[in-house]
């Protein structure tokens, strides 16, 4: 499924749709994840309706599943270009220097 063509909403349904698919599969029912997770029913609830769903209820969710590893193809770590490791020279990078350019107007304080 091609997620650039579809709006935030059907976004949303979608991914709803396949944790509620994936505990289906489980044979698991709201009332287990919702013990399991340590989250109120009511959550698993809204979670599934696609209402009010937090990054952290989805993590717990994954982790009843068992599907935590999914999360690195979801967001996989970007890692430092071989450029940056030689500017860094073994240095993690912990700021972003943000653009600039010479022309920008300075602000007027």
């Amino acid at each position: 499924m091609r997620f650039t063509s579809l709006s935030d909403a059907q976004i949303l349904k979608e991914l709803t749709s396949r944790l509620r698919q994936r505990r289906l599969n489980l044979n698991m029912t709201q009332e287990q994840v919702a013990e399991r997770s340590g989250l109120h029913i009511q959550t698993i609830k809204n979670l599934e309706s696609g209402r009010n769903a937090s990054l952290q209820t989805v993590i717990q969710i994954l982790r009843v599943y068992g599907d935590l590893e999914g999360l690195d193809q979801f967001l996989p770590d970007p890692g430092l270009s071989p450029i940056q490791l030689l500017q860094l020279k073994g240095k993690e990078r912990e700021r972003a220097s943000g653009n600039t350019s010479e022309g920008t107007a300075e602000s007027n304080w």
